[in-house]
């Protein structure tokens, strides 16, 4: 997987606000608290919006580059690629992550002093392209390489639960962690899987021509983030990691996910929470 840039926007956007913090905090240190009473209330709400970055992570069969598929498993019969008497190989298989966007409602309780208990059933758009190379050997043509990108789409409709610890205020900023579980609903997963082709036969045919993945998950999720507390408002700067644990290949044994034994959700995420 190509986590780098996701790091280094991690880090970048933790400097950001860090900066950010520190130059409300001097500019505070004779101004009154804001919303004094706020973190005493039982319950509130809110929204969210979000920047996301969506992605894979594969387990692989052992040896999968050595495996040699037969042209039945090619997806495409009518592909430039395809030839009747080839063998496969699959060479590579990555996913890099694509922006995407969530929205969704902020529902807090109050569980003690420093604890909240969150839902946030939220709307999240993304893209993942898994690039693959393969590697074609035919008995009476040239054998050559093929780079192919594949977009999956994802609509999710999502239900995190996290449990909050808050620091104790500094004026009018408190940082905070968060943990818990999403369950997740793809309502695009099998979108644009499946393409009408005409075979060689000069015959309209439905042909899957994607990776399949399935519509449910549920995801471990750990974050962190600061609470600015304004005048008539509370906004929340938010960074989250979510890790998908079930496996979401729906497995069709072709040349897509033949080489792929489990594959999981990744997600980094953005939030700015109004409450």
């Amino acid at each position: 997987m190509r986590f780098k840039s996701t790091y280094k926007n991690i880090l970048l956007l933790l400097g950001l606000v860090f900066f950010l913090s520190q130059q409300n905090l001097f500019a505070q240190n004779k101004k009154p608290m804001n919303l004094m009473n706020y973190d005493y209330e039982d319950y509130h709400f809110g929204f969210i919006l979000a920047y996301n970055q969506m992605s894979y992570s594969f387990n692989y069969v052992e040896n999968y580059q050595l495996i040699g598929h037969n042209s039945s498993e090619y997806p495409n019969s009518a592909d430039a690629f395809y030839n009747a008497e080839a063998t496969y190989y699959t060479r590579s298989v990555e996913s890099a992550a694509k922006p995407g966007f969530t929205v969704g409602v902020v529902g807090n309780l109050r569980l003690g002093q420093f604890f909240d208990l969150r839902l946030i059933p939220s709307l999240s758009f993304g893209t993942r392209t898994i690039t693959y190379q393969f590697y074609r050997e035919t008995p009476t043509a040239s054998n050559s390489y093929l780079t192919k990108d594949k977009s999956i789409l994802s609509t999710f409709i999502e239900f995190p639960l996290h449990v909050k610890y808050r620091s104790k205020r500094l004026n009018n900023v408190a940082a905070y962690v968060i943990g818990g579980g999403n369950f997740k609903f793809d309502l695009a997963s099998q979108k644009k899987s499946q393409i009408d082709v005409t075979n060689a036969y000069g015959q309209q045919i439905t042909v899957i021509d994607n990776i399949r993945v399935k519509k449910m998950d549920i995801a471990a999720e750990i974050g962190a983030g600061f609470d600015f507390y304004n005048s008539y408002f509370k906004l929340g700067i938010e960074f989250k990691m979510s890790f998908g644990l079930l496996n979401v290949l729906d497995k069709q044994d072709l040349l897509y996910d033949s080489s792929i034994k489990s594959m999981k959700n990744r997600t980094f995420q953005v939030s700015l929470t109004f409450e």
